[in-house]
């Protein structure tokens, strides 16, 4: 009887296994990116982060903590501050900015929604760099802008717009604001319209029905734009590069120089590190807040 159990649990066991293994096939192309691009880059830059520079640049593979200890000294701190506040600056604009856009979006007849989102889309089909050159055009003491403020009679003098914090937060905002307004667009598409004529019904103002049926329900899609833009954002090194002159300097910019000019390897990995630690808790945490959120709204 015994050795009967014995010869039929393997055989049991065997369709099990082989249901477990039918989505390797679909997962490999995933996980076989995820590991090349992802796992091996990230722990090369831990593995880089606890040696010491060369003296003529490279790695010196002796075992060192001084990087770690190195960025707690308050000049990287205030660095790594300074793009927190920015990029959050740049992010909170864009969603109050992208909000309207995208619910007014999403009242559009079909023809008319389809035009507003080209437009959106239109400018990712130019060069990132010509874009941001565009900008220069715009913002220096000749440019379009000071020409109108001044043919207008508003100012006399030129304004020095460019290579100021502001104009990195304008430059910023408006290379992410489409990443902003697509989620956006597609949390409002996907609204229930009976719900909202449901609050009509009921008595509801349009004030009241938008606060309690429709911001709600759009708040996953607010939350993941905000991760679209709040990420790039923050690591963005080109923008504080050729809008803010190089006066104001980012995390981004940080990692680049300790790569490229100070050739201090050991340390730019470290710091690329913990942008993309800093990166990652904001996803989870992000992730985590837009599933209770999602589950709320069902148990509502």
């Amino acid at each position: 009887m015994t050795s009967t159990l014995d010869r039929a649990a393997p055989a049991a066991r065997a369709p099990r296994v082989r249901r477990g293994l039918a989505p390797v096939p679909f997962l490999a192309p995933g996980m076989f990116f995820l590991i090349v691009f992802m796992a091996i880059p990230v722990g090369l830059l831990a593995f880089y982060s606890f040696f010491k520079r060369g003296r003529f640049g490279g790695v010196v593979f002796e075992f060192t903590l001084d990087n770690w200890v190195k960025l707690f000294e308050p000049l990287y701190l205030g660095v790594i501050g300074q793009s927190i506040v920015v990029a959050f600056v740049v992010t909170v604009l864009a969603l109050l900015l992208g909000y309207p856009m995208a619910y007014a979006i999403a009242g559009l007849s079909p023809k008319w929604r389809t035009v507003a989102l080209v437009a959106i889309v239109l400018p990712f089909w130019t060069n990132f760099l010509i874009r941001t050159y565009a900008w220069i055009l715009l913002l220096n003491n000749a440019g379009w802008v000071n020409q109108w403020l001044q043919g207008l009679g508003i100012i006399d003098d030129p304004i020095a717009m460019l290579y100021t914090p502001q104009a990195i937060v304008v430059g910023l905002l408006y290379m992410y604001l489409p990443l902003m307004v697509l989620p956006l667009y597609a949390s409002l598409q996907q609204l229930d319209p009976s719900l909202r004529e449901a609050a009509t019904n009921l008595g509801a103002t349009p004030w009241r029905t938008f606060r309690t049926v429709t911001l709600p329900l759009s708040l996953p899609g607010a939350l993941t734009g905000c991760i679209f833009v709040f990420v790039p954002a923050m690591s963005n090194f080109v923008i504080p590069e050729l809008i803010g002159g190089g006066k104001t300097i980012m995390v981004g910019n940080l990692v680049r120089d300790q790569f490229f000019e100070a050739r201090d390897w050991p340390f730019g990995a470290t710091l690329a590190l913990v942008l993309t630690i800093l990166l990652v808790v904001v996803i989870v945490v992000q992730s985590a807040v837009s599933r209770r959120l999602t589950e709320g709204s069902r148990r509502g």
